[in-house]
């Protein structure tokens, strides 16, 4: 049995990624969370992209612990805004995680704008004691809706409505369908492989 660390306190990506362990009949991975784990500083993400902030959050748990250690940096690219609000995602209104005050400034920002097209955009990185870097990127494209729906999911989800769920909001997709289409569902399938080669 191989521990591999997954740098989140959020229980929903842990249980993400074990989805998709089982979902491939990747057995002999027992996946543990930041609060499961010895503590250590939080690493700085000063990376200009999803890739190298995931890479840095990899690098810093395996460094920390000794485990492999599984990361992602994602967020939310608005054709219109150019890819913003991007690597900023979480802290766009100006507090992190804050996703009431970051809808609805997105929202003021694109009220006069008729080209909704956006993705969500997730990299994950895997990281080993010995060096070892590993990458992933999904995406996950769509539109954003004028006003929020669907109680669901976190973050833009609301605003989110996906170009393979069109009548529907992220957060109005069970945690399994959003799981089987999403951006970080698709990075943390192609990451699998090498998950499974830890062994």
């Amino acid at each position: 049995m191989v521990k591999v660390l997954v740098a989140s306190r959020n229980p929903g990506k842990v249980r993400e990624l074990d989805q998709v362990l089982r979902e491939l009949n990747i057995e002999g991975v027992e996946l543990v969370s930041l609060d499961d784990a010895p503590a250590y500083p939080d690493p700085v993400e000063d990376g200009l992209t999803f890739e190298e902030n995931a890479v840095l959050k990899a690098r810093a748990g395996a460094e920390a612990t000794g485990l492999p250690c599984v990361a992602d940096d994602s967020g939310l690219a608005v054709t219109a805004l150019n890819g913003m609000p991007g690597i900023l995602s979480a802290r766009w209104s100006g507090t992190h995680g804050d996703d009431t005050a970051n809808n609805q400034l997105l929202l003021n920002q694109m009220a006069d704008i008729n080209d909704r097209r956006a993705a969500f955009v997730s990299c994950c990185a895997l990281a080993t004691p010995a060096g070892g870097i590993y990458t992933a990127e999904g995406r996950w494209e769509g539109e954003l809706l004028r006003e929020p729906r669907g109680e669901g999911g976190f973050g833009y989800d609301p605003l989110f409505a996906p170009s393979d769920a069109p009548d529907r909001s992220s957060a109005e997709l069970s945690p399994e369908e959003k799981n089987a289409r999403s951006h970080r569902g698709k990075a943390l399938r192609e990451l699998a492989q090498h998950i499974a080669a830890l062994q």
